[in-house]
């Protein structure tokens, strides 16, 4: 990635031009981040707040796919709401449609989506509805269509329903944002992804928008990952960061792929918001915080129960049942287990073997031991507990025989638990186990680079049992190590162990790296080897001279390691062979070990027992023992070691023994050997009834258990209907606040309007009416549900309501009435009452009062009159004026003109009306000068007098006229007019 040099000084950018570009550039290369939004109880209210706060003065860049639990049964009115919150384009989730920038979609009820190719897919749910995980399905689609592009969003919500898929986005170098807790009406699902450590930023909706933005302009401004070009200074300094990384935490990444740790690298740098790799390097060397978040985006811990459903029903095909029948109950099946994370993979490996040797009817015991670098993914494997969002991978019949549901969460039960040993080791530089019979390292070497991948390779050769399987990532291979690991099923990436031709070094316990070499290939051996070898001559020398017989044990009893001549203490007992340390103990030790065993198991201390009285070869002997729990760093659990010591003095009890008569010793005996039997019959007596009573009990556990499963089962339902109902109860809560509104509004508007409404069902029941309706009819509140034809008209009048009602219901034709009395007159109107869906559920009538508007009418209609018998005595009076007569308005067009204007002038009245006195006679009456004193007349009221003017042309040719005007005098509120009076006409000159 090419980054400013250190010390070089860059130009000022503005931040919406970085933006601008970046996501024209993302559109042109169809690269503009998708954002999933997963959401569930209280989604809503979180919805409004996010899309409120997307700006609307220019370009987004960006997708919104919302995913919400609804209830399958419902019809959500979740798209009319949406679409108020927000300017962009909102739209239902449609099978195949294209994801196009600038817009958000919404999954449909009773639908799964998937993003593929960047089309939606719908599916058909097929988990029951208690363990639908739609938001965890798409989050992962996401993340495997749009891989460092994608971005996913967690809002309020109960349950776990996204943090899985938020693993996902977040494994690919994807952004992972949840909704801070305290904003968040239901903070179980954003607690649950940041609990898990995959989340980026945790914010307020309203916040979130402002970071999407600076996110994208920060990233998508870069070119694509194969476009980028080689940069010196960014290598040296990805070199400085691994190497501050190697400091801090002690593990090296510097042979891991470059490009895998450039992306991760840069995707800090775009949280972080720094620019420069430089100031990077400087960050992380001292901020331990930030090293140590790094570190955790380097381990890429993304898994998941079955991962790739396809390759484990492959290995438990062929690999598992080859292996429970090759051991038997003495020889355990070893299975390791290296980058466990935490511990999904390694947990479904234990499953298979449980399920196979249950299957076959076999008792054979599996070891399975899991590592990893990461400290905290072990704890949480250990743990064993996983949220409830497992069960989109692990089935129902699993889920019931191996965890156990607790809340929101489920944990493993103790037999598969006991099955799984847990340690932190690095992989590359710590001693690898050894005579393990498969080794499951799945996606892994994916980000090694090829020289550490061979090194691996040869780690689990070394480590794998002749004829074993090692189990690799569908996107890995052995390579160059195809002599040590022979193909079983290629596309799934199963290999066995063979024999390699070429010689090969074999690896050292604890060690990884090699000795140094001579010449002749043989290892050299330098004086600190040799002193290693005397120290380990010395320790065995004294060991086997000094040390007293012992015994290594497990928990179990059985004996792992003797060290010693033990024969005075434990023998092979009859029947077929035995490794446990009960079977082979002599008389006199069963007891005590036994109980001493279970003392160490249960409270880790050790127990001693002293002066034990044994039999061997017909000789009584007294025996010490110690049982102590071994300890260290590679000490396996629930190991004990076992010691012999002989008493070399008798003591008085032996003497005694040896000088008590024989008739009184053997009389004890007998009395003993009785004593023995009576105690022995009454304790095989109080195990059948303890067995009986066992069974009892066994039998109403079962009982219990199937009933609790039912309950959960029953639980786990109620918990999505309530969520369901939430989310419904959410969308109806929102839609009735706006039909209050609305209804508020109405009411407003019916009473601003001052319009007497009445509205009645097809029974002509009463339904609603305005305050003025009760002027007609005698109406109160009480009276709604009434029928119609209860009421007789306040007014007297031959107009019936019932009947204007009838003909509408039966014509859906508007009827039209008026009610008039002694002093008011309304305007009655009767029209259907239609729905949306236009369907008849009534009628509506309205009473206007139209009493003014008749008194008014009836004075234009004289008024209108008087008007017409003024103008035209006017226009009488002007034509029995001899003198030419124009009447002007203030903008100097003709009004109108007497007989003698039209005679002189030879201009029909018809044509010089309405024309500005500048188009009379060929244009020349307006001359500036008597414009400037006719605009004067009416302003200033002003007389014209005795003005010449001469024509030129015309009818009347060359001639000298004479000009008077003043102002007409006209009624209060009529336009002002101006006179214009030729006094004079003068002959032609």
């Amino acid at each position: 990635m090419a980054r400013p040099k250190a010390g070089v000084s860059k130009k000022p950018t503005d931040k919406r031009t970085d933006t601008a570009d970046a996501l024209a550039r993302a559109r042109s290369v169809h690269e503009f981040p998708v954002v999933g939004i997963g959401a569930s109880a209280g989604g809503l209210a979180a919805f409004e707040e996010f899309l409120g706060a997307l700006p609307t003065n220019g370009p987004i860049g960006m997708a919104f796919v919302l995913v919400q639990h609804l209830d399958p049964d419902h019809k959500s009115i979740l798209l009319e709401l949406i679409k108020r919150f927000t300017t962009i384009e909102v739209q239902w989730a449609e099978d195949g449609i294209e994801v196009r920038a600038e817009c958000a979609y919404i999954m449909p009820p009773n639908k799964d989506m998937a993003l593929v190719d960047g089309r939606l897919v719908l599916m058909k749910p097929e988990a029951p509805r208690g363990l639908r995980l739609p938001i965890d399905t798409f989050f992962r689609s996401l993340a495997a269509d749009q891989c460092e592009r994608a971005i996913c969003i967690v809002l309020s919500g109960t349950g776990s329903d996204g943090t899985l898929g938020a693993r996902a986005v977040r494994g690919e170098g994807g952004l992972v944002i949840a909704q801070s807790p305290e904003t968040a009406d239901y903070d179980g699902m954003p607690i649950s992804a940041i609990s898990a450590g995959m989340v980026d930023y945790v914010l307020a909706p309203m916040n979130m928008p402002e970071q999407l933005l600076d996110y994208v302009r920060r990233d998508f401004r870069h070119p694509a990952q194969a476009e980028r070009p080689a940069h010196v200074d960014s290598s040296q300094d990805l070199l400085k960061v691994l190497h501050l990384l190697r400091d801090r935490t002690g593990h090296d990444f510097t042979q891991y792929k470059t490009n895998t740790l450039q992306r991760r690298v840069e995707r800090r740098m775009v949280v972080t918001k720094i620019e420069d790799m430089a100031e990077y390097v400087a960050l992380v060397g001292r901020d331990p915080n930030e090293a140590e978040t790094l570190f955790r985006e380097l381990l890429i811990g993304v898994t998941n129960f079955f991962r790739d459903t396809a390759a484990f029903e492959v290995l438990a095909a062929e690999v598992i049942p080859g292996l429970v029948t090759a051991h038997d109950t003495e020889r355990p099946v070893r299975v390791w287990v290296p980058a466990c994370s935490t511990g999904e993979e390694a947990y479904s490996i234990a499953m298979l073997l449980l399920e196979q040797a249950t299957l076959t009817n076999r008792n054979v015991p599996a070891q399975v031991f899991a590592t990893d670098i990461d400290i905290d993914a072990i704890e949480q494997a250990r743990a064993g507990v996983y949220p409830a969002s497992i069960a989109a991978d692990v089935s129902p019949e699993r889920l019931a025989r191996f965890f156990v549901q607790d809340g929101d969460t489920y944990r493993v039960v103790k037999p598969l638990r006991d099955t799984l040993v847990f340690a932190k080791q690095d992989v590359i530089k710590d001693p690898p186990f050894s005579r393990v019979d498969l080794v499951s390292c799945r996606n892994l070497l994916i980000y090694m680079d090829s020289e550490l991948q061979q090194r691996l390779m040869s780690v689990f050769h070394y480590a794998i049992n002749p004829a074993g399987h090692l189990f690799l990532g569908s996107s890995e291979t052995v390579g160059a190590a195809d002599d040590l690991f022979r193909p079983v099923n290629r596309k799934w990436k199963l290999f066995q162990r063979q024999d390699s031709a070429k010689p090969r070094r074999t690896i050292p316990s604890g060690m990884l790296s090699p000795l140094p070499l001579r010449a002749d290939g043989q290892p050299k051996r330098t004086a600190a080897a040799v002193r290693v070898n005397v120290r380990e001559l010395a320790e065995k020398a004294l060991l086997d001279t000094h040390v007293p017989a012992s015994a290594v044990i497990d928990a179990e009893g059985d004996v792992l390691y003797i060290h010693g001549h033990t024969g005075r203490y434990l023998e092979l007992a009859p029947g077929e062979p035995s490794g446990s340390i009960f079977k082979m103990a002599r008389d006199g030790l069963r007891r005590e070990l036994s109980s001493g065993v279970r003392k160490v198991v249960l409270h880790g201390e050790s127990v001693r027992y002293e002066h034990l009285r044994i039999r061997a070869n017909d000789d009584t002997a007294l025996v010490n023992l110690t049982i102590e729990p071994l300890s260290g760093a590679e000490a396996v659990k629930g190991t004990m070691l076992v010691i012999f010591e002989d008493v070399i003095v008798v003591d008085d009890l032996v003497a005694a023994a040896n000088q008590e008569p024989l008739a009184m010793r053997e009389q004890r005996i007998a009395d003993m050997d009785r004593e023995l039997t009576a105690q022995e019959e009454y304790l095989r007596s109080a195990v059948e009834e303890l067995g009986v009573s066992n069974e009892e009990m066994q039998s109403a556990n079962e009982e219990l258990q199937s009933t609790n499963e039912e309950l959960e089962t029953s639980r786990e339902e109620l918990q999505s209907v309530n969520e369901e109902l939430i989310t419904v109860n959410s969308e109806l809560g929102q839609k009735i606040a706006e039909l209050s509104h609305a209804n508020d509004d109405m009411n407003n508007m019916l009473a601003g309007t001052d319009i007497g409404t009445l509205f009645v069902d097809r029974q002509q029941l009463i339904q609603r009416f305005t305050p003025r309706v009760t002027e007609i009819l005698r109406l109160i509140p009480a009276d709604i549900g009434r029928p119609l034809g209860d009421f007789a008209l306040r007014i007297q009048s031959d107009v019936s309501l019932v009947g204007a009602v009838t003909t509408v219901l039966d014509t859906l034709a508007t009827v039209e009435d008026v009610i008039v009395s002694d002093e008011r007159v309304y305007q009655m109107r009767a029209q259907p009452y239609r729905t949306v869906d236009n369907v008849i559920e009534g009628a509506v009538l309205t009473f206007v009062d139209v009493t003014e508007q008749q008194h008014l009418q009836a004075r234009l209609d004289e008024a209108s009159d008087a008007a017409v018998l003024a103008g035209t005595f006017a226009q009488s009076v002007l034509d029995t004026i001899r003198e030419p007569q124009l009447v002007l308005d203030g903008d100097l067009k003709v009004v109108t003109a007497n007989v003698s204007f039209i005679d002189t002038f030879q201009s029909p009245l018809d044509e010089i009306v309405g024309l500005p006195l500048s188009d009379l006679y060929d244009g020349e009456w307006l001359t500036p000068e008597l414009t400037d004193l006719l605009h004067e007349v009416l302003p200033r009221k002003r007389k014209l007098g005795d003005f010449e003017l001469r024509l030129t042309g015309g009818v009347l040719g060359q001639v000298t006229i004479t000009l008077n005007a003043r102002e007409l005098v006209q009624a209060p509120g009529k336009r002002r007019l101006i006179l214009l009076t030729v006094t004079d006409t003068g002959g032609a000159t």
